[in-house]
């Protein structure tokens, strides 16, 4: 098996970096990601864990060195330790460089030590938090004290535990100095997020929650000295360190600085559709390919390169003018994190 970086798309960037959800299910209803009252897909739209080992395997021998898996919630999916396991004979084999996981930390507690014994290194945790009660009005369905308990049964396992924070103006804006001082304290990296537009969302109501890492930083920078680090690990974040704690501080910018120019990454759906970038709507169903051949990748490696060929610039996602521009129709736990 070749792993030589055969996905190039029309600007030339290496496709080197997939993202697979696994599952569009989550055992939370994060305010900014899915409806508390959610329809969730059939389950024979699903591709199955079989189908999914599969298609990650044909995107490994055109090249993909890192992935991702993501949901909804992907530890709530029935057998994925089973793929997993199964996933790891790459790692082995040294076709893949790595294989990672983002979760909202809820099961980690149970599968943390499967994870590590099949070859996971870093994983990312979802907590926008410290304060339970205001978990309990973010996730909806979320308890605090459940996700602190899976990221230290995380970090006993061996796991390189990584905190991802989506940057809520109203809602943990109160909390941005708290969160840097607990994570440096557990040695654990932090990466803030900008809010999407994607789902169903009221214009107004997600304006308001737009809180620009711009002014994150600026406001990090009033108590500490950032420092630029040059470091690509493969995702879009842009890195800083924080001299007083000598930690790592990501920024993720969809909209206050647009972070394509250097994109190496497609998303699969847990339906087997391809998107390109996740700020457009265009997609290849990869899954009927797939079905239709069941004994014979070649069709649907010719699928890879033909929507790769197709992947765009950038997104278009925009919060000026007071309108939201770019808005995706799809739901997050649906394309995956």
């Amino acid at each position: 098996m070749s792993n030589a970086p055969n996905l190039i798309d029309p600007f030339q960037r290496a496709i080197t970096y997939l993202r697979v959800s696994v599952t569009d299910r989550c055992d939370f209803r994060c305010v900014y990601c899915m409806s508390e009252n959610m329809n969730f897909l059939p389950k024979k739209e699903l591709l199955t864990l079989e189908e999914l080992d599969r298609l990650c395997s044909a995107f490994i021998s055109q090249g993909i060195r890192k992935i991702r898996i993501t949901g909804g919630e992907p530890l709530v999916r029935r057998g994925i330790i089973g793929f997993f396991e199964g996933m790891s004979r790459h790692l082995d084999s040294g076709d893949l460089s790595e294989i990672t996981l983002t979760t909202n930390g809820s099961q980690l507690r149970k599968f943390a030590g499967d994870l590590y014994r099949f070859g996971m290194r870093r994983v990312n945790v979802s907590l926008d938090t410290l304060k339970a009660d205001k978990f309990a009005r973010i996730t909806r369905w979320g308890r605090l004290k459940q996700v602190l308990d899976g990221i230290d049964a995380a970090q006993d396992a061996g796991l390189r535990v990584k905190i991802n924070m989506v940057a809520v103006k109203g809602a943990n804006d109160d909390e941005l100095f708290d969160i840097v001082e607990w994570c440096a304290a557990r040695d654990m990296d932090l990466t803030f997020i900008e809010v999407m537009p994607m789902g169903d969302l009221d214009t107004m109501e997600r304006l308001g929650q737009f809180w620009s890492l711009k002014d994150v930083e600026a406001e990090l920078a009033s108590r500490y000295t950032l420092s630029d680090l040059d470091l690509n690990t493969g995702g879009p974040a842009r890195y800083k360190r924080i001299e007083q704690t000598g930690q790592k501080v990501g920024f993720i910018t969809p909209l206050s600085h647009n972070f394509c120019e250097a994109c190496n990454r497609v998303r699969l759906t847990c339906t087997g559709q391809l998107f390109q970038c996740l700020g457009q709507e265009g997609e290849f169903d990869l899954r009927k390919v797939l079905r239709d051949n069941p004994d014979d990748d070649t069709p649907v490696i010719t699928k890879l390169h033909e929507a790769i060929s197709h992947k765009p610039k950038g997104h278009d996602f925009d919060y000026s003018r007071q309108a939201i521009e770019g808005q995706m129709s799809r739901h997050m736990s649906h394309t995956g994190g």
